[in-house]
């Protein structure tokens, strides 16, 4: 085990596959001379030549417009979008196009695209620059969706993405990039579509995926001061989604918690509550919370930011309150 940060984890995941599979190529903004608005992609030009690693022009549309039509055409393509929040410009290409080729032509066209963007809070950088946009592509038959937490699952992650036959939203916080963890030596790769769980525990289960990961392994050690023990999972892809471990987790402690960056309403949380709920109906101790931020615009001022969001404060508030979650009896 080497240990490393998360955007050299993403760095080395991107340098193995172009060695590997000649097919493989970057294309995005600044991604070449200047190594990408995150570092990841530094020194990657100089090794592969612009050829595969393509400085193109200001226009999302342009950057994933082309990354499908290189994919159909036999290509690898790892478009990098400066913010999810620019891929607003880039929606017909990645949602009429990008998720549905494959199905509208019988099978018989392939789009292997992994589009890699950041999201999140933490830089004070504004309302349309931190958004975390998940909900809008986990909605999209045709697409999946991966958002991991730390740099073992960053590599093994994008490199099963790059090797899948379908498009793939790759999210990266943008708080994560400094973050350092250990990650395996050997080749190795997670598969799409399978959670972990970060912390085991037996009281009650805390769901979450990307930078609110740690949130809930900080909540889970303050619970446990306590004597709380709690389950934290890692969802680390959000579609397909792995409800089977999610079920499972929260069978055995009958109560859950929810937590994601993104704001409430109809955000993933909204999803897996309903879910459990379907499949867990008569079995849980308390309905399912979710922990997620303020339904309004996200501000440039750090500190206004930091009361919008999710913290660790929130989620044992939300965890002791379901848990001391009693059902009122009804009087005829």
């Amino acid at each position: 085990m080497t240990m490393m940060m998360f955007r050299d984890a993403l760095r080395q995941a991107l340098r193995e596959e172009m060695q590997r599979d000649p097919r493989v190529f970057l294309l995005g903004e600044d991604i070449g001379r200047y190594g990408g608005a995150y570092a990841v992609t530094k020194g990657l030009l100089e090794e592969f030549g612009p050829q595969r690693v393509i400085d193109t022009p200001m226009s999302e549309g342009t950057i994933v417009g082309a990354a499908v039509g290189a994919a159909m055409t036999g290509g690898r393509p790892v478009a990098e979008i400066m913010y999810v929040d620019f891929l607003a410009y880039a929606m017909d290409q990645l949602v009429n196009q990008a998720a549905k080729i494959h199905y509208m032509f019988g099978g018989q066209i392939h789009v292997p695209i992994v589009v890699r963007t950041q999201q999140g809070t933490g830089r004070g950088a504004g309302a349309q620059h931190s958004q975390s946009l998940e909900a809008w592509f986990v909605h999209i038959p045709g697409l999946k969706v991966v958002a991991p937490a730390t740099p073992e699952d960053a590599k093994g992650l994008l490199k099963s993405a790059i090797r899948d036959g379908n498009p793939v939203v790759f999210l990266e916080h943008k708080g994560l990039y400094a973050i350092k963890g250990e990650v395996p030596d050997h080749e190795y790769l997670i598969p799409i579509g399978r959670a972990r769980v970060a912390r085991p525990g037996s009281d009650i289960t805390l769901i979450s995926y990307s930078r609110t990961m740690y949130l809930a392994l900080e909540a889970a050690d303050a619970l446990a001061q306590s004597g709380i023990q709690a389950e934290v999972i890692d969802l680390r892809t959000l579609k397909p989604l792995d409800m089977e471990t999610i079920i499972a987790s929260v069978k055995h402690t009958r109560r859950a918690v929810v937590i994601h960056e993104a704001s409430l309403t109809a955000g993933l949380g909204a999803e897996i509550a309903s879910r459990l709920s379907e499949a867990l109906f008569g079995r849980l101790a308390a309905p399912v919370r979710r922990v997620a931020a303020l339904d309004i615009p996200l501000p440039a001022n750090s500190h206004l930011e930091k009361l919008i969001v999710p913290d660790t404060a929130r989620i044992v508030r939300a965890a002791q309150e379901t848990l001391g979650y009693t059902v009122k009896e009804t009087t005829a």
